[in-house]
């Protein structure tokens, strides 16, 4: 596989993770979150695990879990980075759409405003959406049985997490947020 492959999905995360620490510093307070330990066990250790998953081959030696379930190809790197590139986009506009509302864990936010339009008419949670296409592309890319566990811990763990923010956003706002359930989606558009 061509190394530019691996170039533009490095560059993907980057300017991913880059566009969530610089935007990170304009939210709204919080008025009520999960506790650190939680967030810690139950969002942040998944997210390590899935990176470090996702990491060079060579850490895994000659282990089943660097068995291939697709071939290394520029075909399939570039669908992966296809992929990837298309999650970071959908992740990073429906960030922008939340503005001061978005959190990196669930919380509930000082006159959170409840965002309907856009991306988020179609999918309530486009973000962990785009978040778990990101890694899809990746699994694609490194190719590796290891790439698959990494992506379905990123979605127990977003599972969980959209589970709990659902919870919260009915108790913040009722029946206009149980209707809004009713016309969208949770992560897949038309269909989940």
């Amino acid at each position: 596989m061509s190394q530019y492959i691996n170039i533009g999905l490095t560059m993907t995360w980057f300017i991913v993770v880059g566009y969530w620490v610089i935007s990170g510093f304009a939210n709204k307070k919080a008025e009520k979150k999960e506790s650190t330990p939680k967030r810690v066990i139950l969002y942040w250790f998944p997210f390590v695990i899935a990176i470090v998953l996702l990491g060079p081959g060579e850490w895994y030696g000659h282990h089943w879990l660097r068995e291939n379930f697709v071939e290394h190809t520029n075909f399939v790197g570039l669908v992966g980075l296809f992929i990837s590139i298309s999650g970071a986009f959908v992740a990073c506009l429906s960030r922008y759409m939340l503005g001061n509302n978005w959190s990196l864990s669930v919380q509930q936010k000082v006159n959170h405003k409840l965002v309907k339009e856009g991306i988020y008419s179609i999918v309530r949670h486009p973000i962990y959406s785009g978040i778990l296409l990101l890694f899809i592309g990746n699994a694609l890319i490194v190719g590796d049985y290891r790439a698959i566990i990494a992506v379905c811990i990123i979605f127990i763990s977003f599972w969980y997490k959209l589970k709990k923010e659902e919870k919260w956003m009915i108790e913040t706002f009722g029946e206009t947020y149980i209707e809004y359930t009713k016309t969208t989606k949770a992560l897949i558009p038309y269909l989940f």
